[in-house]
């Protein structure tokens, strides 16, 4: 998508502090994290959110709980915990409408997540 920010840093259009990234993922860090440890895991294909994948996408979507374990693991935070948050819509708080994970850590996680 020629407009979405996350599909520029995928191709490199746009820096960002790459963490991870295969030929599904990438995984960055967050410019505002609300944690320590605050990745987001954009998909490669754009799909702008969860309201629009499809069953071509489950693979590319499912995998991003694998790279969400194997970069916490990678990390050293797997162990103490974690949390995996998909926004869809603005009023769950999704900014940029490219589907993508938080990956959030560091800290002892209560509830409310937000």
């Amino acid at each position: 998508m020629e407009d979405c920010l996350f599909c520029k840093i995928i191709d490199k259009k746009i820096p960002a502090d790459i963490v991870y990234e295969d030929d599904q993922v990438v995984a960055f860090k967050d410019i505002n994290p609300a944690a320590p440890i605050h990745l987001l895991l954009v998909p490669r294909s754009h799909v702008p959110g969860t309201n629009d994948a499809t069953e071509a996408n489950q693979a590319e979507l499912g995998h991003l709980f694998v790279a969400a374990a194997k970069i916490a693991k990678e990390q050293g935070f797997a162990a103490q915990g974690y949390r995996c948050i998909v926004n869809c819509n603005q009023d769950a708080g999704q900014v940029v409408f490219h589907l993508h994970m938080h990956l959030v850590a560091g800290r002892k996680m209560g509830w409310n997540p937000a």
